[in-house]
Protein backbone atom coordinates (compact mmCIF):
# COMPACT_ATOMS: atom_id res chain seq x y z
CA UNK A 1 0.00 0.00 0.00
CA UNK A 2 1.30 2.99 -0.83
CA UNK A 3 1.72 6.65 1.43
CA UNK A 4 -0.93 8.89 2.77
CA UNK A 5 0.34 12.38 2.10
CA UNK A 6 -0.68 15.50 3.03
CA UNK A 7 -0.40 18.61 2.04
CA UNK A 8 -1.11 22.03 3.25
CA UNK A 9 -2.30 25.22 0.98
CA UNK A 10 -4.41 26.58 -1.32
CA UNK A 11 -1.71 27.89 -3.96
CA UNK A 12 -0.57 26.73 -7.68
CA UNK A 13 2.53 25.81 -5.56
CA UNK A 14 0.25 22.69 -3.68
CA UNK A 15 -1.79 22.31 -7.20
CA UNK A 16 2.22 21.36 -8.91
CA UNK A 17 3.16 18.93 -5.92
CA UNK A 18 0.19 17.44 -5.55
CA UNK A 19 -0.12 16.87 -9.53
CA UNK A 20 3.73 15.73 -9.38
CA UNK A 21 2.92 13.18 -6.31
CA UNK A 22 0.27 11.73 -8.12
CA UNK A 23 2.65 10.22 -10.74
CA UNK A 24 4.93 8.72 -7.91
CA UNK A 25 3.69 4.97 -7.49
CA UNK A 26 4.82 4.76 -4.05
CA UNK A 27 1.43 7.28 -3.43
CA UNK A 28 -1.63 6.01 -2.44
CA UNK A 29 -3.60 9.36 -1.48
CA UNK A 30 -3.12 12.89 -1.20
CA UNK A 31 -4.93 14.87 0.68
CA UNK A 32 -4.86 19.01 0.68
CA UNK A 33 -5.67 21.18 3.66
CA UNK A 34 -7.72 23.41 2.21
CA UNK A 35 -6.69 23.26 -1.66
CA UNK A 36 -8.40 24.62 -4.64
CA UNK A 37 -10.35 23.45 -7.63
CA UNK A 38 -7.12 21.82 -9.18
CA UNK A 39 -5.58 20.38 -6.10
CA UNK A 40 -9.26 18.19 -5.93
CA UNK A 41 -8.42 16.99 -9.86
CA UNK A 42 -4.67 15.12 -7.57
CA UNK A 43 -6.33 13.85 -4.19
CA UNK A 44 -9.13 14.86 -1.84
CA UNK A 45 -9.60 18.45 -0.09
CA UNK A 46 -9.58 19.51 3.63
CA UNK A 47 -11.96 22.53 4.29
CA UNK A 48 -9.16 23.59 7.04
CA UNK A 49 -7.08 26.95 7.06
CA UNK A 50 -3.40 26.52 6.61
CA UNK A 51 -3.24 27.86 10.41
CA UNK A 52 -5.40 25.53 12.26
CA UNK A 53 -2.67 23.59 13.23
CA UNK A 54 -5.21 21.53 15.89
CA UNK A 55 -7.50 21.38 12.91
CA UNK A 56 -4.68 20.15 10.92
CA UNK A 57 -3.76 17.34 13.44
CA UNK A 58 -7.03 15.79 13.89
CA UNK A 59 -6.77 15.34 10.12
CA UNK A 60 -3.91 13.83 9.94
CA UNK A 61 -5.20 11.38 12.62
CA UNK A 62 -8.84 10.72 10.70
CA UNK A 63 -7.00 9.64 7.35
CA UNK A 64 -4.28 7.78 8.86
CA UNK A 65 -1.56 10.25 7.22
CA UNK A 66 2.17 8.62 7.03
CA UNK A 67 3.43 11.38 5.40
CA UNK A 68 3.73 15.35 5.37
CA UNK A 69 5.22 17.61 3.29
CA UNK A 70 5.92 21.56 3.66
CA UNK A 71 5.11 23.52 1.07
CA UNK A 72 3.80 26.89 2.35
CA UNK A 73 5.46 29.19 4.89
CA UNK A 74 2.21 29.50 7.44
CA UNK A 75 2.14 26.23 9.24
CA UNK A 76 6.17 25.60 10.30
CA UNK A 77 6.43 29.07 12.34
CA UNK A 78 3.38 27.30 14.20
CA UNK A 79 5.00 24.57 14.99
CA UNK A 80 2.72 22.20 12.68
CA UNK A 81 6.19 20.04 11.86
CA UNK A 82 6.90 19.38 15.53
CA UNK A 83 3.24 18.67 16.68
CA UNK A 84 3.60 15.52 13.78
CA UNK A 85 6.60 14.68 14.24
CA UNK A 86 5.35 13.98 17.94
CA UNK A 87 2.58 12.13 16.61
CA UNK A 88 5.13 9.77 14.66
CA UNK A 89 4.14 11.09 11.35
CA UNK A 90 7.64 11.46 8.92
CA UNK A 91 7.96 15.39 7.98
CA UNK A 92 9.81 16.95 5.39
CA UNK A 93 10.01 20.39 6.17
CA UNK A 94 11.71 22.87 8.57
CA UNK A 95 10.72 22.85 12.51
CA UNK A 96 9.28 25.33 14.15
CA UNK A 97 12.83 26.99 15.28
CA UNK A 98 14.26 26.48 11.70
CA UNK A 99 11.81 28.16 10.07
CA UNK A 100 12.66 30.86 11.49
CA UNK A 101 15.06 31.25 8.61
CA UNK A 102 12.06 32.69 7.12
CA UNK A 103 9.44 33.88 9.81
CA UNK A 104 11.95 35.96 11.06
CA UNK A 105 13.77 38.36 8.89
CA UNK A 106 15.74 39.96 12.05
CA UNK A 107 16.91 36.19 13.17
CA UNK A 108 17.62 35.02 10.00
CA UNK A 109 19.66 38.48 8.84
CA UNK A 110 21.61 38.05 12.47
CA UNK A 111 22.26 34.67 11.36
CA UNK A 112 23.82 35.32 8.07
CA UNK A 113 25.89 38.08 9.70
CA UNK A 114 27.61 34.90 12.10
CA UNK A 115 28.05 32.67 9.91
CA UNK A 116 29.54 34.79 7.52
CA UNK A 117 27.04 34.83 4.76
CA UNK A 118 27.02 37.20 2.41
CA UNK A 119 23.94 39.75 2.23
CA UNK A 120 23.56 43.49 2.29
CA UNK A 121 23.94 45.95 4.76
CA UNK A 122 21.15 45.96 7.50
CA UNK A 123 19.06 47.31 10.77
CA UNK A 124 16.68 45.63 12.19
CA UNK A 125 13.89 47.86 14.54
CA UNK A 126 11.06 47.92 16.88
CA UNK A 127 10.72 51.23 17.71
CA UNK A 128 8.80 53.30 15.05
CA UNK A 129 10.88 56.46 16.28
CA UNK A 130 14.04 54.81 15.93
CA UNK A 131 13.84 53.62 12.30
CA UNK A 132 13.02 57.23 11.68
CA UNK A 133 15.87 58.54 13.04
CA UNK A 134 18.43 56.02 11.49
CA UNK A 135 16.44 56.69 7.73
CA UNK A 136 17.05 60.47 8.87
CA UNK A 137 20.68 59.84 9.10
CA UNK A 138 20.68 58.00 5.72
CA UNK A 139 22.11 60.60 2.54
CA UNK A 140 19.38 59.51 -0.20
CA UNK A 141 16.49 57.11 1.74
CA UNK A 142 17.12 54.73 -1.03
CA UNK A 143 16.42 51.40 1.49
CA UNK A 144 14.58 48.15 1.44
CA UNK A 145 12.01 48.29 4.42
CA UNK A 146 10.96 44.81 4.85
CA UNK A 147 8.30 43.55 7.63
CA UNK A 148 10.30 41.14 9.71
CA UNK A 149 7.83 38.48 9.34
CA UNK A 150 5.34 36.49 7.19
CA UNK A 151 3.58 38.57 4.83
CA UNK A 152 2.53 36.71 2.15
CA UNK A 153 5.62 37.76 -0.17
CA UNK A 154 4.65 41.13 -0.21
CA UNK A 155 5.68 43.01 3.33
CA UNK A 156 9.09 44.08 1.18
CA UNK A 157 8.93 48.01 0.11
CA UNK A 158 11.61 49.10 -2.11
CA UNK A 159 12.46 53.03 -1.96
CA UNK A 160 14.20 55.40 -4.05
CA UNK A 161 13.77 58.23 -1.44
CA UNK A 162 13.52 58.96 1.81
CA UNK A 163 9.48 60.55 1.80
CA UNK A 164 9.56 56.61 0.06
CA UNK A 165 11.10 55.16 3.34
CA UNK A 166 9.05 56.88 5.95
CA UNK A 167 5.56 56.03 4.02
CA UNK A 168 6.85 52.32 4.03
CA UNK A 169 7.82 52.37 8.07
CA UNK A 170 4.04 54.26 8.13
CA UNK A 171 2.49 51.78 6.26
CA UNK A 172 4.16 48.67 8.11
CA UNK A 173 4.47 49.66 11.81
CA UNK A 174 2.06 52.57 12.65
CA UNK A 175 -0.77 51.30 9.85
CA UNK A 176 0.12 47.50 10.58
CA UNK A 177 -0.61 46.58 7.14
CA UNK A 178 0.77 43.33 7.30
CA UNK A 179 -0.16 42.95 11.18
CA UNK A 180 2.20 41.52 13.90
CA UNK A 181 4.48 41.03 11.15
CA UNK A 182 5.29 44.17 10.91
CA UNK A 183 6.24 44.71 14.72
CA UNK A 184 9.59 44.91 13.40
CA UNK A 185 11.20 45.92 10.64
CA UNK A 186 14.09 45.69 8.71
CA UNK A 187 15.92 48.54 6.96
CA UNK A 188 18.68 47.04 4.09
CA UNK A 189 20.84 48.96 1.84
CA UNK A 190 19.51 48.78 -1.52
CA UNK A 191 21.28 47.18 -3.99
CA UNK A 192 20.70 46.51 -8.02
CA UNK A 193 21.71 43.96 -10.49
CA UNK A 194 19.83 40.73 -11.04
CA UNK A 195 17.73 38.43 -9.19
CA UNK A 196 17.62 34.55 -8.80
CA UNK A 197 16.68 31.84 -6.74
CA UNK A 198 18.64 28.30 -5.76
CA UNK A 199 15.92 25.87 -4.57
CA UNK A 200 17.69 22.55 -2.26
CA UNK A 201 16.41 19.92 -0.87
CA UNK A 202 18.19 19.54 2.35
CA UNK A 203 18.30 16.40 4.89
CA UNK A 204 19.82 18.82 7.52
CA UNK A 205 23.48 17.92 6.42
CA UNK A 206 23.35 17.63 2.52
CA UNK A 207 21.48 19.66 -0.33
CA UNK A 208 20.69 18.51 -4.02
CA UNK A 209 19.94 21.36 -6.03
CA UNK A 210 17.17 22.09 -8.46
CA UNK A 211 17.76 24.26 -11.09
CA UNK A 212 17.26 27.67 -11.00
CA UNK A 213 14.31 29.89 -11.34
CA UNK A 214 14.18 33.23 -11.93
CA UNK A 215 10.78 35.19 -10.60
CA UNK A 216 9.08 38.47 -11.70
CA UNK A 217 7.78 40.12 -8.78
CA UNK A 218 6.02 43.13 -9.87
CA UNK A 219 2.77 43.48 -10.51
CA UNK A 220 3.06 45.01 -14.50
CA UNK A 221 5.26 45.24 -17.76
CA UNK A 222 8.60 46.40 -17.61
CA UNK A 223 8.77 46.31 -13.62
CA UNK A 224 6.01 48.45 -12.95
CA UNK A 225 3.56 48.10 -10.21
CA UNK A 226 3.52 47.04 -6.37
CA UNK A 227 5.06 43.86 -5.08
CA UNK A 228 3.64 40.84 -5.13
CA UNK A 229 3.58 37.06 -4.40
CA UNK A 230 4.97 36.58 -8.26
CA UNK A 231 3.92 36.87 -11.67
CA UNK A 232 5.74 34.85 -13.58
CA UNK A 233 9.16 32.78 -13.64
CA UNK A 234 11.55 30.82 -15.62
CA UNK A 235 14.20 28.44 -15.34
CA UNK A 236 16.92 27.98 -15.57
CA UNK A 237 18.31 31.46 -14.86
CA UNK A 238 20.02 33.39 -17.22
CA UNK A 239 23.55 33.93 -16.20
CA UNK A 240 24.08 31.59 -13.69
CA UNK A 241 27.12 29.16 -14.48
CA UNK A 242 28.17 26.11 -12.72
CA UNK A 243 30.94 28.07 -11.00
CA UNK A 244 28.13 30.37 -9.57
CA UNK A 245 26.34 27.29 -8.93
CA UNK A 246 29.19 26.05 -7.01
CA UNK A 247 29.58 29.38 -5.77
CA UNK A 248 25.98 29.44 -4.16
CA UNK A 249 26.60 25.84 -2.57
CA UNK A 250 29.53 26.73 -0.83
CA UNK A 251 29.20 30.32 0.69
CA UNK A 252 25.48 30.34 1.17
CA UNK A 253 23.71 26.83 1.66
CA UNK A 254 26.22 24.79 2.87
CA UNK A 255 27.28 27.35 5.72
CA UNK A 256 23.67 27.46 6.38
CA UNK A 257 23.23 23.73 7.43
CA UNK A 258 26.05 23.44 9.28
CA UNK A 259 24.93 26.59 11.67
CA UNK A 260 21.71 25.82 11.90
CA UNK A 261 22.67 22.13 12.86
CA UNK A 262 24.95 23.64 15.12
CA UNK A 263 22.18 25.68 17.02
CA UNK A 264 20.22 21.77 17.34
CA UNK A 265 18.27 23.39 14.75
CA UNK A 266 19.27 20.99 11.74
CA UNK A 267 17.27 22.11 8.51
CA UNK A 268 14.76 19.35 6.56
CA UNK A 269 13.20 20.28 4.19
CA UNK A 270 13.27 22.61 1.09
CA UNK A 271 15.01 25.72 1.16
CA UNK A 272 15.22 28.61 -1.47
CA UNK A 273 17.38 31.45 -0.71
CA UNK A 274 16.64 34.79 -2.56
CA UNK A 275 19.39 36.07 -4.01
CA UNK A 276 20.81 39.31 -6.11
CA UNK A 277 24.40 39.13 -7.91
CA UNK A 278 25.36 42.96 -8.09
CA UNK A 279 28.27 45.01 -8.70
CA UNK A 280 29.23 47.70 -5.76
CA UNK A 281 31.64 50.72 -7.17
CA UNK A 282 35.01 49.77 -7.12
CA UNK A 283 34.49 46.11 -7.42
CA UNK A 284 34.71 44.74 -10.72
CA UNK A 285 33.31 41.59 -10.28
CA UNK A 286 29.37 40.77 -9.31
CA UNK A 287 29.10 40.13 -6.02
CA UNK A 288 26.36 37.31 -4.55
CA UNK A 289 24.59 38.19 -1.61
CA UNK A 290 21.67 36.69 0.07
CA UNK A 291 18.29 38.76 0.31
CA UNK A 292 16.27 36.38 2.09
CA UNK A 293 15.72 33.10 2.93
CA UNK A 294 12.66 30.95 2.11
CA UNK A 295 11.69 28.06 4.15
CA UNK A 296 9.72 26.35 1.57
CA UNK A 297 8.59 25.59 -1.99
CA UNK A 298 8.82 28.79 -3.58
CA UNK A 299 5.29 30.16 -5.31
CA UNK A 300 5.00 30.25 -8.79
CA UNK A 301 8.67 28.68 -8.84
CA UNK A 302 7.51 25.68 -7.61
CA UNK A 303 5.26 25.37 -10.97
CA UNK A 304 8.07 25.22 -13.34
CA UNK A 305 10.73 23.26 -11.29
CA UNK A 306 8.04 20.23 -10.96
CA UNK A 307 7.61 20.17 -14.72
CA UNK A 308 11.07 19.86 -15.37
CA UNK A 309 11.85 17.16 -12.31
CA UNK A 310 11.95 14.04 -13.84
CA UNK A 311 12.77 12.00 -10.62
CA UNK A 312 9.69 10.72 -7.93
CA UNK A 313 9.23 13.75 -6.12
CA UNK A 314 7.65 11.52 -3.38
CA UNK A 315 11.23 9.66 -3.01
CA UNK A 316 12.94 12.48 -2.86
CA UNK A 317 11.82 14.45 0.20
CA UNK A 318 10.61 10.97 2.05
CA UNK A 319 14.61 10.30 1.44
CA UNK A 320 15.42 13.84 2.98
CA UNK A 321 13.97 12.54 5.87
CA UNK A 322 17.09 10.37 6.72
CA UNK A 323 19.57 10.91 4.43
CA UNK A 324 20.10 12.05 1.07
CA UNK A 325 23.53 10.30 0.62
CA UNK A 326 24.11 8.71 -2.86
CA UNK A 327 21.19 10.60 -4.12
CA UNK A 328 20.90 12.35 -7.25
CA UNK A 329 17.60 14.04 -8.65
CA UNK A 330 16.88 14.20 -12.65
CA UNK A 331 16.00 17.07 -14.41
CA UNK A 332 14.95 18.10 -17.84
CA UNK A 333 16.95 19.94 -20.00
CA UNK A 334 13.76 21.88 -21.62
CA UNK A 335 13.31 25.77 -19.99
CA UNK A 336 9.90 26.46 -18.91
CA UNK A 337 8.23 29.69 -18.52
CA UNK A 338 5.40 30.00 -16.15
CA UNK A 339 3.21 33.38 -16.26
CA UNK A 340 0.57 33.79 -13.27
CA UNK A 341 -2.73 35.19 -14.30
CA UNK A 342 -4.54 37.48 -11.60
CA UNK A 343 -7.65 39.62 -10.45
CA UNK A 344 -7.81 42.69 -11.51
CA UNK A 345 -6.26 44.84 -8.83
CA UNK A 346 -4.34 42.71 -7.57
CA UNK A 347 -1.86 42.80 -5.40
CA UNK A 348 -4.80 45.03 -3.74
CA UNK A 349 -8.55 45.31 -3.55
CA UNK A 350 -10.16 42.65 -6.01
CA UNK A 351 -13.12 40.83 -6.91
CA UNK A 352 -14.21 37.08 -7.33
CA UNK A 353 -16.34 34.61 -7.94
CA UNK A 354 -15.90 35.15 -11.68
CA UNK A 355 -16.33 32.16 -13.95
CA UNK A 356 -13.19 30.91 -15.44
CA UNK A 357 -13.45 29.96 -19.64
CA UNK A 358 -11.40 28.20 -21.94
CA UNK A 359 -9.27 26.07 -19.51
CA UNK A 360 -9.89 23.04 -21.64
CA UNK A 361 -9.18 24.76 -24.99
CA UNK A 362 -4.99 24.63 -24.07
CA UNK A 363 -2.82 22.50 -26.13
CA UNK A 364 -1.59 19.45 -25.12
CA UNK A 365 1.09 19.35 -22.53
CA UNK A 366 0.59 22.86 -21.43
CA UNK A 367 0.00 22.73 -17.72
CA UNK A 368 -2.63 24.88 -16.02
CA UNK A 369 -1.84 25.04 -11.96
CA UNK A 370 -4.14 26.24 -9.78
CA UNK A 371 -4.24 28.93 -7.22
CA UNK A 372 -7.13 30.96 -6.61
CA UNK A 373 -10.01 28.64 -8.13
CA UNK A 374 -12.68 26.69 -6.77
CA UNK A 375 -16.03 25.00 -8.27
CA UNK A 376 -19.34 25.69 -8.36
CA UNK A 377 -21.24 23.17 -9.73
CA UNK A 378 -20.08 22.66 -13.15
CA UNK A 379 -18.23 26.13 -13.45
CA UNK A 380 -14.79 27.10 -11.74
CA UNK A 381 -14.77 30.51 -10.54
CA UNK A 382 -11.99 32.95 -8.98
CA UNK A 383 -11.25 32.95 -5.40
CA UNK A 384 -8.40 34.69 -5.06
CA UNK A 385 -5.29 37.16 -6.47
CA UNK A 386 -3.63 34.94 -8.43
CA UNK A 387 -5.85 32.91 -9.82
CA UNK A 388 -3.67 30.29 -12.25
CA UNK A 389 0.14 29.73 -13.52
CA UNK A 390 0.46 28.64 -17.05
CA UNK A 391 3.67 26.75 -17.54
CA UNK A 392 5.02 25.62 -20.82
CA UNK A 393 8.91 24.04 -21.63
CA UNK A 394 10.60 23.96 -25.05
CA UNK A 395 13.68 23.35 -26.56
CA UNK A 396 14.44 26.69 -25.95
CA UNK A 397 13.47 29.77 -23.85
CA UNK A 398 12.20 31.18 -26.51
CA UNK A 399 10.33 28.02 -28.24
CA UNK A 400 8.70 27.93 -24.45
CA UNK A 401 7.67 31.56 -24.02
CA UNK A 402 6.26 31.27 -27.73
CA UNK A 403 3.68 27.96 -26.11
CA UNK A 404 2.54 29.75 -22.84
CA UNK A 405 1.43 33.22 -24.70
CA UNK A 406 -0.40 31.16 -27.23
CA UNK A 407 -2.31 29.75 -25.25
CA UNK A 408 -2.82 31.90 -22.01
CA UNK A 409 -4.89 33.95 -23.98
CA UNK A 410 -7.33 31.59 -24.64
CA UNK A 411 -7.91 31.68 -21.18
CA UNK A 412 -10.46 34.68 -19.98
CA UNK A 413 -12.30 35.64 -16.83
CA UNK A 414 -14.00 39.08 -15.52
CA UNK A 415 -10.51 41.67 -14.51
CA UNK A 416 -8.00 39.06 -15.36
CA UNK A 417 -4.55 40.40 -16.39
CA UNK A 418 -1.10 39.25 -17.01
CA UNK A 419 2.37 40.28 -17.72
CA UNK A 420 3.13 40.47 -20.95
CA UNK A 421 7.01 40.79 -20.69
CA UNK A 422 8.37 37.28 -18.72
CA UNK A 423 11.63 36.15 -19.54
CA UNK A 424 11.30 38.00 -23.23
CA UNK A 425 14.80 39.54 -22.89
CA UNK A 426 16.02 36.36 -22.04
CA UNK A 427 14.31 34.84 -25.06
CA UNK A 428 16.17 37.56 -27.18
CA UNK A 429 19.64 36.98 -25.86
Amino acid sequence: MGARVLLVGMGGREHAIAWKLRQSPDVDEIYIAPGNAGTAQEGTNLQISPTDIEGILEAAQKYSIDFYLASMDDPQPLGLVNRLTEYGIPCYGPSQEASQLESSKAWAKNFMVNEGIPTPAHHSFKNYDAAIEYLNNQPDGALVVKASGLAAGKGVIICDNHADAKQALNTIMLEKKFGDSGSTVVLEERIFGWETSAHAFCDGTRALFAPTVSDYKRALDNNLGLNTGGMGVYSPSAGVTEEKMQEIREKVVEPTLKGMAQRNMPYRGTLYPGLMMSQKRGHPQEIMQVLEFNARFGDPETQVLMVRLKSDLFTICRSAVDSLEGMTIDWSPRPAVGVVIASGGYPESYTTGHVIKGLEDVDPGIQIFHAGTQRKGNEIVTSGGRVLTVVADGKNLEEARKRVYDNIERIKFKGSFFRKDIAIMEAKS
